[in-house]
């Protein structure tokens, strides 16, 4: 067979590709596509803006205003009772636990790994600290705690409060 007649082998190649390309256009050319400026979204210049749910953002106050209170004026605002505390101790589960133990003694997996270790909850010298004192440092942190204000409900930090003393009180330092 002549040389010039014979197919290149590049040609042959888009012979076999060709009727899987052809499959492909024909079905997508049917295909119509929405535009984003079609779209029932708000447009340049519109001010549609969802309304926010009620003490999402305050007014006045916030952050600032507890990290200049005095922790002798933060009063636990929830009652001591095995409800609250029930609560605090499963709070304390979800965000404590890992580092100061399930014991409140320091010794959480997590905490092993931290030089030195996680505050022994425990120590009479974290347990003279007034509830207003603990709140402030769960909050805002302090040395290597890290600040959990923007992380943990403010009802929930009161309630590990409550937890935390009611542990403490079975297991006096």
């Amino acid at each position: 067979m002549n040389e010039r007649l014979r197919p290149s082998i590049e040609f042959m190649r888009w012979i076999r590709v060709l009727p899987t390309l052809l499959i492909v256009l024909a079905l997508t050319a049917g295909c119509d596509y929405g535009r984003m400026k079609e779209d029932e979204a708000i447009q340049t210049h519109e001010t549609v803006l969802p309304e926010m749910p009620g003490r999402s953002i305050p007014r006045e106050g916030g952050i600032e205003v507890l990290r200049q209170a005095d922790s002798r004026d933060l009063r636990n605002p929830l009652p001591d009772t095995l409800q609250v505390v029930e609560r605090g101790r499963e709070r304390y589960g979800f965000y404590c636990r890992q580092c100061h133990g399930p014991k409140l003694d320091g010794r959480g997996t997590v905490g092993q790994s931290f030089a030195p270790l996680p505050t022994n909850l425990l120590d009479p010298k974290v347990q003279q600290n007034d509830d207003g004192e603990i709140f402030r440092r769960i909050s805002l942190g302090i040395e290597r705690h890290p600040p959990l204000w923007y992380t943990v409900s403010e009802e929930d930090r009161w309630a590990i409060i409550r937890y935390l003393r009611r542990a403490s009180s079975h297991h006096p330092g």
